[in-house]
């Protein structure tokens, strides 16, 4: 099962589930929503232990660098994916209510015996701490370390982090086909199935459309007001990292190929050798607008409003936690489960489709943040005061 990749799985998953809520008796299905109350409980408890083991590190890390280079490389990356989000915002607003069957899904997830069935049992599993006490508690160690410079939180905090990478790369990522299974069960048997499929269809398509429009954005400022060259062909330059990352979905893993592409445009060797790993894990537009888009449609069809006050504070915090989120699939959304929770008031169902609509299209939303990371490279090449200088090859490791 391994050797099927993710999405493979989360397609097979979605469709047996439909099949299993179509035809099953009603004590199977009631197996699996049993899993689902137990593996959500237990993602509630990891959340908190995910925020603290990506944020705290990842700020932490930003206090080594390049001084100067490193702050402006920093603002232009959060500022690209504010922008992102906020795009992902209008456009939703605009598109989503005229394509979607608003209020489709508006059942009450505390009640579900109303709607969805209920498990045979529930085993709690409350989380150590809340959402934004974790949020603070990653922000002052983070920034602590920064300041400070000390190694011995640092590796500590690193050695949780990979604690919390194999906790979601052993564990939460491969039960997930089986939870996003018995999540369609449920909304199967419960009749509700063609409204979570309408919406993973229509926001699917607006969302990669989105992507194309913030790269071709990206290039067409990098291109025109920075470098003087054409935005087309250094977009086209790039895109052998944009279908590396499709691949891999994980930005890390993509950084050879997207270092290389960038060389290759003609940035500088050392601006490109600081930006790329940097822009790897703080950069993250693609991810910003998927998880944006996809919020929204999952609100709307739940009869949640979806107003510019509620919406833009959750992206602009989503730029932050989701700073270091690791290189496996579906890092991002993972890092985001607790404000979904706390700032947009998502239920454990609703967080639960929230992660399947997600994961769908999580490789796209990565190769648009590696390739944006390529036009963030060609700015910061220019405010370092230098030229473009193409090459013709340039090997993978640089």
């Amino acid at each position: 099962m391994k050797k099927i990749g993710l999405l493979p799985r989360l397609i097979i998953a979605i469709i047996l589930g439909i099949l299993l809520g179509t035809v099953a008796p009603e004590w199977l299905v009631k197996i699996f929503v049993t899993f689902n109350n137990i593996f959500g409980n237990f993602l509630g408890f990891a959340i908190p232990l995910i925020i603290i083991g990506f944020v705290a590190p990842g700020i932490g890390d930003l206090g080594k660098g390049a001084g100067k280079l490193l702050g402006v490389t920093a603002l232009i990356a959060y500022g690209s994916t504010i922008i992102s989000g906020s795009l992902a915002y209008f456009t939703g607003t605009t598109v989503l209510p005229k394509v979607l069957h608003l209020s489709s899904l508006a059942v009450d997830a505390k009640n579900p015996e109303e709607a969805l069935l209920a498990p045979f049992f529930k085993v709690e599993m409350p989380p150590i701490m809340g959402v934004m006490t974790a949020l603070l508690i990653a922000f002052t160690l983070g920034l602590g370390m920064a300041v400070i410079e000390g190694d011995t939180m640092k590796k500590f905090l690193h050695e949780f982090q990979s604690i919390i990478e194999k906790l979601i790369s052993n564990i939460i990522i491969p039960l997930l086909p089986i939870h996003i299974l018995g999540i369609f069960a449920n909304m199967t048997h419960a009749g509700e199935v063609a409204a979570i499929m309408s919406v993973f269809a229509k926001v699917f398509v607006m969302i990669i459309i989105l992507h194309i429009a913030i790269l071709i954005i990206q290039y067409f400022i990098a291109g025109t007001f920075f470098a003087g060259a054409n935005p087309f062909k250094l977009f086209k330059t790039m895109l052998p990292a944009y279908f590396t990352a499709i691949g891999t979905q994980s930005s890390a893993a993509t950084i050879p190929v997207t270092l290389k592409q960038a060389k290759q445009n003609g940035v500088d060797d050392g601006i490109a050798e600081f930006v790329i790993p940097l822009c790897a894990t703080i950069h993250l537009s693609g991810s910003t607008i998927t998880l944006t888009g996809c919020a929204m449609a999952v609100m709307m069809i739940n009869g949640m409003e979806t107003t510019f006050a509620s919406m833009f504070p959750f992206i602009l915090m989503l730029g932050v936690t989701m700073v270091a989120a690791p290189g496996v699939p579906g890092g991002a959304v993972m890092a985001a489960l607790g404000l979904l929770q706390s700032m947009l008031g998502f239920s454990d169902t609703l967080t639960s489709l929230m992660i399947a609509l997600y994961l769908a299209q999580d490789s796209f939303g990565t190769a648009c943040n590696v390739t944006g990371d390529g036009a963030i490279a060609i700015i910061v090449n220019k405010i370092s005061g230098k030229k473009l200088q193409p090459k013709e090859n340039v090997s993978i490791n640089g």
